[in-house]
């Protein structure tokens, strides 16, 4: 089923996307944009749903993150509900604004205070244009950015159904894509210089690698977000330090028979791995840290624990709260082996039904969190909760960007004290 079978749009949205892959990539010229940092960036107006207060985050010592992935633009189109096929329909709200995971990541982790920079490609049309802008314009460093001077940007259209709260994204590639030799040593060294962590989306993968192995040399960290099996995802997922995935990708990936196991699983198979979580949705969240000592308090198989730990949740409380086992557990899986290392449950925020807009970007906003709190040096507990948080502020406007809150965001109060007692906090510990 093709988009023009599913929806109307308006004429002058039509003449937006005319844009048609080439036959040939030798007709391209490709050049590297360094942009210049402005030394004062322009303002995005915040979300009206967005109430400033007079403390904020606090800014990490170490701030810089090296990103590469996916930049796009979405068009997001509202309707009553997803229309059947050869329908018509009529869109309750439409806009135009910047997308990509990559590229929502960055932007939430800009706002919340770091000092991100994307290595990615886009072209140099009215779109490729309309990116590089936007990233701008909320702190993201493009100069890193591939600029082709012919071909087209990626492009997404959105479909958001007001009635289900759900969405429908029909993505568009750019092209010609972004290949290894586009990025010189030079480039890739004066990207890495500071960062304090490397995040791929797993988009891109040839160049991914080739930053990701870079990187790992300099001994800098690497979060991925495996979001899906694609190309070149499991080199990635051997240099990876920290892994954010979907809720269907531990058990694709391990084959193991529940999401606990999987995780067990996934942190035998890759050695490297300091912790993996696993998102899911409005259910929120699970966590796995590996433990560096070799001692442990108590053994326990994870599927048993994450009953155990489901039933310490207050489900009248609807606030994003941690609860975690003891640290330094022996946790096994049946029939996968066991690790030494913590088990945490995070759940999402319960947002009412008229303040949620839509879930577009969620993952993205959760991820970009995670990296602020990696950089700030959260506890796991506290991290989780934030980037629920985080994510929750970003569901309630439409599109992946116009909700991410900044770091003055009252939302985010509980988080200024970076010395907080998150045990009394936004977490409770399992006995």
């Amino acid at each position: 089923m093709t988009l023009s079978n599913t929806l109307h749009l308006s004429a002058s949205l039509s003449a937006l996307l005319t844009l048609g892959p080439p036959t040939s990539t030798n007709q391209y010229s490709d050049t590297l944009r360094r942009r210049r940092r402005r030394s004062s960036r322009k303002t995005m107006p915040e979300s009206s749903s967005i109430r400033a207060s007079a403390a904020s985050l606090p800014v990490p010592d170490e701030r810089i993150i090296l990103g590469c992935g996916g930049c796009s633009v979405d068009f997001l189109a509202t309707v009553d509900s997803y229309p059947k096929p050869d329908d018509k329909i009529r869109t309750t709200t439409f806009k135009l604004q910047g997308g990509g995971n990559a590229g929502n990541a960055l932007t939430c982790a800009a706002r919340l205070g770091l000092t991100p920079r994307l290595i990615a490609k886009v072209a140099d049309d009215a779109q490729g244009r309309g990116i590089l802008d936007e990233l701008e314009a909320d702190g993201v460093d493009t100069s890193y950015l591939v600029v082709s001077k012919e071909g087209n940007s990626p492009f997404t259209y959105v479909i958001v159904d007001q009635q289900t709260k759900t969405r429908t994204c029909i993505h568009t590639p750019g092209y010609p894509p972004l290949v290894p030799t586009e990025l010189s040593q030079s480039n890739l060294s004066s990207a890495l210089e500071g960062a304090r962590i490397v995040y791929s989306d797993g988009r891109l993968p040839e160049t991914a690698i080739v930053i990701a192995k870079e990187a790992s040399c300099r001994k800098i960290p690497i979060l991925l977000d495996a979001e899906r099996k694609r190309e070149g995802l499991d080199d990635l997922l051997n240099l990876a330090q920290y892994v954010v995935c979907s809720a269907k990708f531990p058990q694709a990936f391990t084959e193991a028979p529940s999401i606990p196991s999987a995780l067990v699983s996934l942190l035998l198979k890759l050695p490297n791995i300091r912790f993996v979580i696993v998102t899911l949705g409005e259910e929120g969240c699970m966590m796995i840290e590996r433990s560096v000592h070799d001692s442990q308090s108590e053994e326990m198989d994870v599927d048993y624990l994450l009953e155990s730990l489901k039933h310490r949740v207050d489900n009248h409380n609807p606030m994003p709260v941690c609860i975690s086992s003891k640290p330094n557990m022996r946790l096994t899986a049946q029939g996968v082996g066991a690790v030494n290392g913590q088990f945490l449950l995070g759940t999402a925020e319960k947002i009412p039904s008229s303040e949620l807009v839509d879930t577009t970007g969620a993952g993205d906003a959760f991820i970009g969190s995670i990296l602020y709190a990696i950089c700030a040096g959260m506890p796991p507990e506290q991290m989780l909760s934030f980037a629920a948080t985080v994510a929750a502020r970003g569901c309630r406007a439409l599109g992946a960007r116009s909700g991410l809150p900044r770091r003055t965001d009252s939302s985010l109060a509980q988080f200024f004290n970076e010395s907080k007692d998150v045990s009394t906090g936004s977490s409770d510990q399992y006995c």
